[in-house]
C-alpha cells in the first residue's frame, strides 16, 4: 500500500513539475499529431476546394513535433486545428471549412508549441508595425491587423480574390541585342511611390525610348523605405507599392507600350522576417537541419542568410517562385541578383568567390533550363561577376550577363584619361560569342552618379572646366552615352541618369530615400542630355549595324573611337574625352561622303580622318544615313 501511495505522489509531482515547465516557459500545449498522406491536388501553402468554402493548407516543415492552424476562421485557437503529418514527416496540412469565399481570412502556423509564423507560399501579409504607414491612395481597403489576437507578420488567404482581366495578350518582347533597359526604384521615382504614379510617368518612358524597364525588388521585403534586397515573402508584393492588381495593371500597360518588364528576384539570401529562416533558427543563425538555408554563408558578399542552391528543398522553393511570378504576373525577365552566391563552394575573398566553379554553374543551367521550359524567350539575367570562363559557359546557355562599365566611363566623362578605356564594354574580351549576352551600363543602383562625380572631381584646362561646372558635365555625360549606345549589344540606364542625376549615392544613407528630381526635366541643359539619349537609343533600335559583329575601335586617349561595319555601311563614333583640343587621325575605310547623325557631313578625300575636335566634341558618322 505504501508503494501504491509513493507511485501516486511521483506521478503527481511529475505531472506537477511539467506543467510548471510549460507555464514557465510560457508554452502552450498542442494536440497529439495525426499522420495522414497529403491530399490529391494539394500544394505548399492554400488551395481552395469546394467553390472556396474549404481551403487545404500545407506547410513543409521537417523534423517539427506539431503544427497548428490557426486564424480568423477558429478566432485563432492553438489547439482547435491541429495539422496532420504525412507519413514522410516532411509536410503538415488540414482541411478547413465553412469559409466564406469572398472574405480575407489572417491565418499564422503555431509550430511546437512555441513559434507563430506565416505562410511563405502566401500572396499578401500584413504587418502589425508597418502597415500603419501606408496609404489608403497606394493601397485601398488594406485589411487591418488582428491586433491583440495574436503577434508577428500574418498571412492572409482568399477563395475569390479579384482577377485581373489582362488587355495586352500578344505583346512581343524586344529581341535582346535591342534591349534598351530603364533600371527603377519605385519608392524613389514619383513622390506616390506607387505603380499608379509610375504608370503616369510612362509617357516620359516612352519619349525616351527605352524597352525594357527593370524593377527593382518589388516582393515583400523588411519594412517599407529600402531598396527590397532583404526579402521575406517571395509570393507576395510588397503592399507600399500597391496592390497585386495595380502591379499586374502597370506590367499590362508597359507591355502596350511596347516595353517589357523585369523583376529583379533576390534569391541567394532571405531576411530574419522569413518564416523559412524562423522555422529553423537558433537565435542567432540558421540550424543545421535547415531545408532550406546554411548554417553559416558561404561567399564574403552574403547578407542576411544564405540559400542552400544545392538543396532539393530550396530548388523546388526557387523554381515555384520563378513560375508563380512568370504566370501569375506576366513578367518578361529576371535580374538575379547576387547570382555569384548561389554556390556551396566556400570562400573568404572575391578573389575566391569568383574562381570557376563548376557546381555553381550546374545550379544555373538547372534554373535556366527550368525557366526556358516554361518560356523560351523568357530573359535571365545574372549579376555574377565571376571569373570570365565561367561567365562565357553562362553566356553559351543563353543567360544575359550584366556588365559594369562605370569606373572607367566615369573616369572618361571626369576628363581623367589614364583608366579611361571602356573596351571592357565589348562581348567579344568576355570570349562571349554573341553580343546579346552581355548588358552594358554605366551607371545602376549600386554605382555612384557619374555626374556626381564630374561635378565634384571633373578635370579641366584653361576654361574648360568639368568640376562645378553643370552645362559642361551634362556635355560629359552626353558624350559617353554616344559611345556607349555604340557598343553592340543589350544596354541599361539608371533612372535620371538621363537628365543627369548629381546626388551622392550616400545621400541620406546608401540606401535611403533619394531626392526625386521632376524638376530636372525643365533645366534645358538637363532636358537636352534627355534629348541625345532618346536619339542615340534610337539609333541603335531602328539600325541593325549597331549590333554588327565586325567592329574596331580605339578607347585609350583622348580621341577614342568605334567603327562598326555591317555591309556596304560603315558607322564611326568619335569623340574627344580630353579637356584640351586633340586631332583625330582614323582611318575611316573609305573615302567619299559621310553622314553626321549629330552634325553636318563632311566629305572625305582619302580614307583618314584628321580632324581637330574640341574637348567635348562628339560625332556619329556613317556612309549611308541612319534611320
Amino acid at each position: 500500500m505504501k508503494k501504491i501511495i509513493y507511485l501516486l505522489l511521483l506521478v503527481t509531482a511529475f505531472n506537477t513539475a511539467c506543467k510548471k515547465a510549460l507555464t514557465d516557459a510560457g508554452l502552450e500545449p498542442t494536440p497529439l499529431t495525426q499522420t495522414a498522406t497529403l491530399p490529391a491536388g494539394a500544394k505548399d501553402g492554400v488551395v481552395f476546394i469546394n467553390n472556396g468554402t474549404s481551403a487545404i493548407v500545407s506547410l513543409y516543415a521537417p523534423n517539427k513535433k506539431s503544427v497548428s492552424l490557426i486564424g480568423e476562421f477558429n478566432d485563432w485557437s492553438t489547439t482547435t486545428l491541429p495539422m496532420k503529418n504525412t507519413p514522410d514527416g516532411n509536410y503538415w496540412w488540414i482541411q478547413v471549412d465553412n469559409l466564406n469565399p469572398t472574405t480575407e481570412y489572417a491565418y499564422q502556423f503555431y509550430v511546437d508549441g512555441n513559434l507563430k509564423v506565416a505562410d511563405p507560399y502566401c500572396e499578401k501579409v500584413l504587418d502589425p508595425d508597418n502597415d500603419k504607414y501606408i496609404t489608403a491612395a497606394t493601397y485601398p481597403n488594406l485589411k487591418v491587423y488582428p491586433t491583440g489576437k495574436t503577434t508577428e507578420i500574418v498571412s492572409v488567404m482568399q477563395a475569390n480574390q479579384p482577377l485581373y482581366t489582362w488587355k495586352n495578350a500578344s505583346f512581343t518582347r524586344p529581341a535582346k541585342d535591342n534591349l534598351v533597359i530603364y533600371e527603377l526604384l519605385i519608392r524613389d521615382f514619383t513622390a506616390g511611390h506607387n505603380y499608379a504614379s509610375t504608370l503616369a510617368k510612362l509617357d516620359y518612358l516612352t519619349g525616351l525610348g527605352i524597352n525594357a524597364i527593370e524593377l527593382m525588388p518589388v516582393n515583400e521585403f523588411e519594412g517599407n523605405l529600402s531598396w527590397g534586397y532583404n526579402p521575406s515573402f517571395y509570393f507576395a508584393p510588397d503592399k507600399y507599392y500597391g496592390t497585386k492588381a495595380a502591379l499586374q495593371n502597370f506590367i499590362d500597360e508597359c507591355h502596350g507600350r511596347g516595353i517589357a518588364v523585369i523583376m529583379d528576384m533576390v534569391l541567394n539570401h532571405s531576411f530574419g522576417q522569413s518564416p523559412m529562416v524562423q522555422l529553423y533558427f537558433d537565435g542567432s543563425k540558421p540550424t543545421a537541419n535547415s531545408p532550406w538555408f546554411n548554417v553559416d554563408a558561404k561567399h564574403p558578399f552574403n547578407v542576411g542568410y544564405d540559400f542552400n542552391h544545392e538543396s532539393p528543398a530550396t530548388k523546388k522553393f526557387s523554381k515555384d517562385v520563378m513560375k508563380f511570378w512568370m504566370q501569375q504576373y506576366k513578367i518578361d525577365g529576371f535580374r538575379f541578383d547576387l547570382s555569384k552566391g548561389f554556390t556551396q563552394k566556400a570562400s573568404t575573398s572575391d578573389a575566391q568567390f569568383r574562381l570557376y566553379d563548376a557546381g555553381r554553374i550546374a545550379i544555373w543551367k538547372d534554373y535556366n533550363g527550368y525557366i526556358k521550359s516554361l518560356d523560351p524567350s523568357f530573359y535571365v539575367i545574372l549579376e555574377h561577376f565571376a571569373e570570365e570562363s565561367e561567365e562565357k559557359v553562362l553566356a553559351d546557355d543563353g543567360m544575359m550577363l550584366w556588365n559594369n562599365m562605370n569606373y572607367n566611363m566615369n573616369e572618361a566623362t571626369m576628363g581623367w584619361l589614364d583608366n579611361s578605356d571602356f573596351q571592357w564594354g565589348f562581348y567579344a574580351n568576355h570570349g562571349f560569342t554573341r553580343s546579346e549576352n552581355l548588358i552594358g551600363y554605366a551607371e545602376s543602383h549600386d554605382e555612384e552618379r557619374l555626374n556626381f562625380k564630374n561635378i565634384s572631381y571633373g578635370n579641366g584646362s584653361g576654361n574648360y572646366m568639368i568640376k562645378g561646372n553643370l552645362a559642361t558635365s551634362l556635355k560629359r555625360e552626353e558624350l559617353a552615352a554616344a559611345f556607349l549606345f555604340s557598343i553592340p549589344g543589350p544596354k541599361m540606364i539608371w533612372q535620371f541618369g538621363e537628365l543627369g542625376y548629381d546626388i551622392n549615392i550616400d545621400f541620406n544613407g546608401r540606401t535611403g530615400e533619394k531626392p526625386i528630381k521632376w524638376d530636372y526635366y525643365a533645366d534645358p541643359n538637363r532636358k537636352a542630355l534627355y534629348d541625345a539619349y532618346a536619339r542615340f537609343i534610337r539609333l541603335k533600335k531602328n539600325n541593325s549595324i549597331f549590333n554588327s559583329a565586325n567592329s574596331a575601335y580605339s578607347l585609350t586617349g583622348g580621341i577614342k573611337y568605334i567603327r562598326l561595319t555591317e555591309g556596304a555601311n560603315t558607322v564611326v563614333v568619335v569623340g574627344n574625352f580630353d579637356v584640351v583640343s586633340q586631332t583625330a587621325n582614323i582611318d575611316f575605310g573609305s573615302s567619299g561622303v559621310w553622314v553626321d547623325a549629330v552634325g553636318s557631313s563632311i566629305n572625305l578625300a582619302s580614307n583618314s580622318y584628321n580632324r581637330t575636335l574640341a574637348p567635348g566634341e562628339y560625332h556619329i558618322y556613317s556612309k549611308t544615313a541612319l534611320k
